[in-house]
């Protein structure tokens, strides 16, 4: 997809959703899966995820939890309750907006 501006609003949204389908995942996983979900057409870059990620943190939607994997360590995200419910507030606010806008780009739309 040529706009990425158009997702950007968007990433936090598709971050809960893709955590409220798993238990946790670590940043490259969700860069991946979007990538892989999205056939490449989205792609998230690290200076677009770390610093959603790190505002849903702080806002008490995602924890951390730091696990030593081959000698390194990777920080898994998980949601919390509250994120739990933002992510069903998110993805109906997102709902209503994509009915809006295929009702305002349906050939059948007339502004009278």
């Amino acid at each position: 997809m040529g706009n990425s501006k158009l997702y950007k609003g968007s990433l936090s949204t598709i971050i809960l959703k893709l955590l409220s389908e798993t238990e946790k995942m670590y940043g490259y996983e969700i860069t991946q899966k979007v990538k892989i979900l999205s056939h490449g057409e989205l792609t998230i870059t690290e200076g677009a995820l770390y610093p959603a990620l790190h505002k849903l943190e702080a806002e008490g939607f995602l924890e951390v939890e730091v696990v030593k994997v081959d000698n390194r360590f990777r920080k898994y995200y998980k949601l919390t309750e509250k994120g739990a419910t933002e992510t069903t507030s998110k993805l109906e606010e997102l709902n209503d907006y994509i009915k809006t806008m295929q009702a305002l780009m349906s050939p059948s739309f007339n502004l009278q």
